[in-house]
C-alpha cells in the first residue's frame, strides 16, 4: 500500500499540515498505538517521550527529537477508535490544534488522517522558525502504518 502524503497550506494568520494514509489494520489496533503514551518512542521516530496518559482532559509533556523544548498539549474530544484532539498554545497569540481521525473501511483497514492547524497573532513572526511539518507528518503516519500492520500480522 502507498506511503503517506502530507500537504501544508496557510495564510498570514493560520497554517495547516495534514497527512492521510490507509493502514492495513483495524481502527482498534491503530487506536491502541495512538493512545499508549509510554510506547510511542518504540514505534514513532518523531517522538522521544510522552509523559502523562493519553485520555480526556489530560495534559501531556511531549518530547521530540532535535529540540529541548517540551510541548504540553491538552487531550480532548476523544471518541475511542475514531478521533481525538491535542491542543497547545494560548489563543489568540499562538495556538496549535492537532486532530487524529480514524475511519473504518469495509475491508477491515483504517483510513488515518492527522492534521494540525496553527493560528494566532504571533504566527507571522514565528512561522519562519518553525520546521517543515510535511516530512515530519509523513514520517509519523508511515511509522504508525508500519507498526500497526506489523502488530496486526503477528
Amino acid at each position: 500500500m502507498a506511503a503517506s502524503k502530507a500537504t501544508q497550506t496557510g495564510d498570514v494568520f493560520s497554517m495547516t499540515c495534514r497527512v492521510d494514509v490507509n493502514i492495513q489494520a483495524s481502527p482498534n489496533a491503530v487506536w491502541g498505538l495512538l493512545t499508549d503514551a509510554k510506547a510511542y518512542p518504540n514505534w514513532n521516530s518523531t517522538v522521544t517521550a510522552i509523559e502523562g496518559e493519553i485520555r480526556e482532559g489530560e495534559r501531556l509533556r511531549l518530547h521530540v527529537p532535535g529540540t529541548e523544548r517540551t510541548f504540553t498539549p491538552l487531550v480532548s474530544g476523544i471518541v475511542p477508535n475514531e478521533r481525538m484532539t491535542w491542543t497547545g498554545g494560548v489563543a489568540p497569540l499562538f495556538k496549535g490544534v492537532r486532530s487524529f481521525v480514524l475511519k473504518a473501511r469495509a475491508d477491515n483497514t483504517t483510513d488515518f488522517s492527522m492534521a494540525e492547524r496553527f493560528s494566532g497573532l504571533m504566527l507571522p513572526f514565528v512561522k519562519g522558525s518553525m520546521p517543515d511539518f510535511v516530512p515530519v507528518f509523513e514520517r509519523y503516519a508511515d511509522d504508525l502504518k508500519r507498526e500497526a500492520e506489523r502488530s496486526s500480522a503477528a
